[in-house]
């Protein structure tokens, strides 16, 4: 089977979910271009859009259409070429109309298992759920003849606990995507010694048609991204009870935020980072990894104490951010979460107080956007930056230099313990998985 008859029928699970929207989108759009080809005309493409919310898939389907609208328009001269044939369209508006109507034919929005009985390929993007996952694998594997190949996007349960809960003998790999899957560049890898080539060949090729970046990660639970975002999460969550002990929370989780964000030149402080993930995410996330590292223990008595007051965080269905360890407005933060009180503080209460405490940036300091976006002057500007802080003793920068140590120090343990190749992938997933200005394991401590 090549690869444009085995994306002929296709299945996305958790479909109207935020990660399975973008993968349905990205699937839905090569699979149209690949209906468009001479030597496809006459082939039929079916992908099957499957949740269990039917509201969900409405709003999927709205979605959707908006989307591959804004994807048509950034590709007309493309478009021209695949309708040259169709003397009929002729205006740019009347190709990307019907470049929309032939996305929107292939998918099939549907809440039944049974349409994946069909499918060549399945890809799965519902809740990191190990005995959910294996259940619903099983029943395709069960009914369907075509001996499927299950692309999972998990990102923390190991590959070969599934392929061995299923018993599928190496038809199934770890293609994570990272959130949103529709912008975001970065892919993680995960393949499994009994992998065939042809479906890692198949892999490949079709991150590759997606333009997307494909980092190899071994298959340890996390693997190279969680793997180094729970670990940091855990040092800025540790950092914070620490400093609670000499002030208040919220003034200690306000300045470990503010150090992981403007001293770390990062897009967002941790906090944000977690509340932006989801708190229930992060703690679930913990607790899938924590029985397959048996000389760790990822947890947090924070993130529990958290979610049994119903702070969660994550993003409502419009896009914008719920209130988690930081509430919000517009998307920034204006105050944080009192445990004790059950209250959000307002930052400006106290923000000046912390600011005076931490110290001021060094004199170098540009915010994370101007860095990163600096191309030919960012390595220079990161190097004064960290010049200049390593030879501060504020407690900004004793926590900054703390910070960017342990860091340093996970994304080595990542490549030690076998889950990364080597520092180079580290350093990719988190530049463009997270879209840090640097990667962790760097010179700059």
């Amino acid at each position: 089977m090549n690869y444009d008859e085995r994306l002929q029928n296709v299945s996305v699970l958790g479909a109207a979910g935020k990660m399975g929207s973008g993968i349905l989108l990205l699937t839905a759009v090569e699979m149209a271009d690949l209906s468009l080809k001479p030597e496809n005309k006459e082939k039929t493409f079916c992908l099957n859009a499957i949740d269990v919310s039917h509201e969900g898939l409405a709003g999927l389907m709205k979605y959707l259409k908006a989307q591959v609208r804004r994807i048509a328009e950034k590709k007309t001269v493309l478009l021209r070429k695949l309708y040259a044939e169709r003397s009929d369209l002729i205006e740019n508006e009347e190709i990307i109309d019907e470049y929309i109507f032939d996305v929107m034919n292939i998918v099939r929005p549907v809440t039944t298992i049974e349409s994946t009985y069909n499918s060549n390929l399945i890809f799965e993007a519902i809740i990191e759920n190990l005995d959910l996952k294996i259940k619903l694998f099983s029943q395709i594997e069960k009914n369907n003849p075509n001996k499927p190949w299950f692309f999972t996007n998990t990102s923390s349960i190991p590959i070969h606990i599934l392929d061995e809960g299923v018993k599928l003998n190496g038809r199934i790999l770890g293609f994570h995507f990272y959130n949103p899957p529709a912008i975001q560049r970065l892919v993680e890898l995960i393949t499994l010694n009994n992998n065939s080539d042809e479906m890692v060949d198949f892999a490949n090729t079709y991150a590759k048609n997606l333009k997307k970046v494909i980092v190899s990660s071994n298959d340890f639970a996390g693997f190279i991204g969680n793997g180094h975002f729970m670990r940091d999460a855990l040092h800025g969550i540790s950092e914070v009870e620490s400093l609670s002990q000499q002030m208040p929370f919220v003034e200690a989780l306000y300045m470990i935020n503010k150090v992981s964000q403007d001293f770390l030149i990062r897009p967002m402080g941790i906090f944000q980072l977690i509340d932006y993930v989801g708190v229930d995410v992060v703690k679930f996330i913990m607790q899938v990894m924590n029985p397959n590292l048996p000389n760790e223990d990822l947890h947090s008595d924070l993130l529990d104490k958290l979610m049994d007051m119903g702070v969660k965080g994550g993003q409502n269905p419009d896009g914008s951010q719920k209130d988690g360890f930081l509430k919000y407005e517009r998307g920034k933060p204006v105050a944080v979460f009192n445990p004790d009180t059950k209250e959000y503080n307002n930052i400006a209460e106290f923000q000046a107080k912390c600011d005076e405490k931490l110290g001021s940036l060094p004199e170098s300091w540009k915010p994370w956007k101007v860095v990163n976006f600096s191309r030919g002057k960012k390595e220079t500007m990161l190097e004064a930056f960290f010049n200049e802080l390593n030879a501060m003793d504020t407690l900004g920068a004793q926590l900054a230099k703390k910070y960017n140590a342990r860091s340093n120090e996970i994304g080595n343990y990542l490549v030690s313990s076998g889950v990364a190749n080597n520092t180079e992938d580290v350093n990719t997933v988190m530049l463009t998985g997270f879209y840090h200005a640097y990667g962790p394991v760097n010179d700059y401590l």
